[in-house]
């Protein structure tokens, strides 16, 4: 079931107040009577609720037969308020920074408000919204009864902040980007933005073995009907909107907030739950050295490396082959049977 969650007038991590703010959401499954089969999982970089619905299904993990899954839009993502939505002054370029922390405290806000909702089974996420995970097992710490990060970290690299500045300087190199105020969208900027992306979305054994011409089944014929492909992915997207997860993802940090004033170490120590950590082996924005810094700081965490040459796509659902897909749900399976 989709629905719309009112917030009003809602107060940002920097203190700008988002007027009429609102966010989006899927549900799949029925909630049970003590309220206690909740599974969270927030949507990713430029995807929708319509795309967690790779990951949902009989007999996986993630199976709305037993569970009340909530797929909360992120966000900036075109249907949550983001700045393709949001009338003057905040529309376009003029959307404030949003946060992971800002996109939780909308979230808890739908599940307290509109489900009453006081626990959750686990909160799972791949890339942005591992990130997400992240931040709710140290928002809400005695809520949360599990984390699963797929694919993404609690506080966005040095070196993943600064692909993302190249991608975000490639689409506002076009002409036709007018500042954020375009007529039509930049075509020549998002082809750029989406050859970038492509270059660190998989790895150098997936481009090496011509992988990336069967992606999906469509038996492509060169790299430049691959890139067609992809950025027609992106295009799907308003610019804006891209920019403003791009922001988003290069704030990402569980220890940007009080008590913590960036001591990693402490924030991720404030988890209580149990963790599922998953990264991709060959993932180039997320590695898993990341991964293993931070799971040495959490109480409780257990390091889980897919063994994928997909890189990152290894935790995109319906995109990650069926073998990557296979060791992620055991892996939920594994978190969920320790709740």
């Amino acid at each position: 079931m989709e629905g719309r969650f009112e917030l009003g007038e809602f107060e940002l991590q920097s203190g700008q107040v988002l007027h009429d703010a609102f966010i989006t959401y899927e549900t799949h499954g029925d909630l049970n009577a003590d309220r206690s089969n909740v599974i969270v999982y927030p949507t990713w970089y430029a995807g929708t609720h319509e795309a967690n619905r790779g990951a949902i299904g009989e007999g996986r993990a993630l199976d709305p037969s037993n569970y009340f899954i909530v797929v909360p839009d992120m966000f900036c993502n075109g249907m949550s308020s983001s700045p393709s939505n949001t009338p003057p002054p905040f529309d376009r370029a003029r959307f404030p920074l949003v946060t992971p922390y800002d996109n939780v405290m909308a979230q808890q806000r739908l599940l307290t408000e509109k489900y009453r909702i006081e626990k959750i089974a686990m909160v799972v996420g791949f890339s942005m919204s591992a990130q997400q995970a992240y931040h709710w097992g140290v928002q809400f710490p005695a809520m949360v009864g599990s984390i699963a990060p797929i694919c993404g970290s609690a506080r966005t690299s040095t070196h993943n902040w600064l692909f993302l500045e190249g991608v975000k300087l490639a689409l506002q190199s076009d002409a036709a980007w007018a500042g954020g105020d375009y007529q039509d969208p930049p075509t020549s900027g998002l082809r750029a933005f989406s050859t970038v992306y492509a270059g660190w979305a998989a790895s150098q054994t997936f481009y090496r073995q011509g992988l990336h011409l069967d992606l999906l089944g469509m038996q492509m014929k060169s790299m430049d009907e691959y890139l067609d492909f992809m950025t027609g992915f992106f295009s799907q997207v308003d610019a804006n909107d891209l920019l403003g997860m791009v922001a988003t993802w290069q704030a990402a940090d569980v220890s940007r907030r009080d008590p913590f004033n960036g001591d990693l170490s402490a924030a991720l120590g404030a988890i209580q739950c149990p963790a599922m950590v998953m990264p991709s082996r060959t993932d180039l924005y997320f590695p898993p050295e990341d991964n293993e810094i931070e799971v040495a700081m959490m109480a409780d965490a257990e390091l889980r490396v897919i063994p994928s040459i997909y890189g990152h796509v290894a935790g995109f659902p319906g995109m990650a082959p069926a073998g990557d897909e296979a060791f992620i749900d055991q892996g939920l399976r594994d978190l969920l049977s320790r709740v």
